[in-house]
């Protein structure tokens, strides 16, 4: 469980650093370059960690799926999201992740031709522990949701939260055979070389960084990417997906605190209220699991 806490701590700050960075570097050019930080970083922990552990070829088609769904086209997605609107009301798109995830799931187990696979069942509690945790995104981020960006910044951010679930479902087969450390490093070699046809098109639109939005690239880069994705695979094969994408819903309600904090945006009584619910639906689905590692065949 830190795992996943640690990670949504990265990323409920990284609206803030996506924001600032994305005013410099153009969406996909900002996707490169914070993936390529990342890969340098990950290539230094593979080596110490799984030095022996090399490409295999049966691995390589969910490594590209997932590698393209949950870098390249989410990034795609999020960061032109993120320049169209606010952060906040970017962060909310995120919240339908943990719904659109057990929706995920759920039909996986119903269609999965190998009986023998064994999936975490996704019960009443998580069911339940999600929506309040939707509720609570909708009060903490979208109190004042008033459709002030662009329809096409919404249009970007589901387009995200979908990319979302389908890098999970790619993911969860290679747990049975593969390190974490290996999946997360190919997986971002696969996400890195998908953004390099997107930035040659936005050469010369690069401004020149200051010294805090290098600061903020390193950190989406270090933080967010490598050690973000690592810690997310230990909770997706630990707790299973639909519990790892209920915590996801703390992510909105990190980014309006720490809005608070440095952007100084304001907090109402009903944002706290949502506050509670998330944290309490959050909570509520964890009742219902046990942490449990998933075993499966691709």
């Amino acid at each position: 469980m830190a795992a996943i806490i640690v990670c949504v701590l990265f990323w409920g700050f990284s609206f803030i650093s996506i924001k600032i960075t994305v005013a410099v570097f153009p969406p996909m050019s900002l996707g490169l370059s914070r993936f390529a930080i990342a890969l340098i970083f990950l290539y230094f922990i593979k080596r110490r960690l799984a030095p022996g552990e090399k490409l295999r070829r049966q691995d390589i088609p969910l490594l590209l799926g997932a590698g393209f769904s949950g870098v390249t086209l989410y990034f795609f997605c999020e960061n032109n999201g993120v320049s169209l609107v606010t952060a906040s009301e970017a962060s909310i798109a995120i919240g339908s992740i943990p719904v659109l995830t057990m929706i995920a799931d759920w039909l996986s187990v119903k269609m999965s031709r190998n009986k023998n696979s064994v999936h975490p069942r996704v019960g009443a509690r998580q069911w339940a522990g999600a929506f309040i945790s939707i509720a609570g995104v909708w009060l903490v981020a979208g109190v004042s949701f008033a459709l002030s960006g662009s329809a096409l910044g919404y249009v970007y951010m589901a387009g995200a939260a979908f990319s979302w679930v389908g890098y999970s479902l790619l993911t969860r087969p290679l747990f049975a055979r593969c390190s974490r450390i290996y999946i997360v490093f190919w997986q971002t070699v696969a996400g890195f070389l998908g953004f390099i046809p997107f930035t040659i098109m936005e050469l010369g639109k690069w401004g020149t960084p200051d010294l805090p939005v290098i600061f903020h690239l390193a950190f989406l880069g270090i933080c967010c990417s490598a050690l973000g994705y690592w810690l997310y695979a230990r909770a997706l094969e630990v707790l299973g997906m639909s519990v790892t994408a209920v915590f996801i819903n703390l992510v909105p309600l990190l980014t309006v605190i720490f809005g608070f904090f440095i952007m100084g945006d304001r907090l109402t009584a009903l944002q706290f209220a949502g506050a509670a619910l998330v944290i309490g639906g959050v909570y509520l689905s964890m009742l219902e699991s046990r942490p449990r590692r998933l075993i499966e065949t691709g």
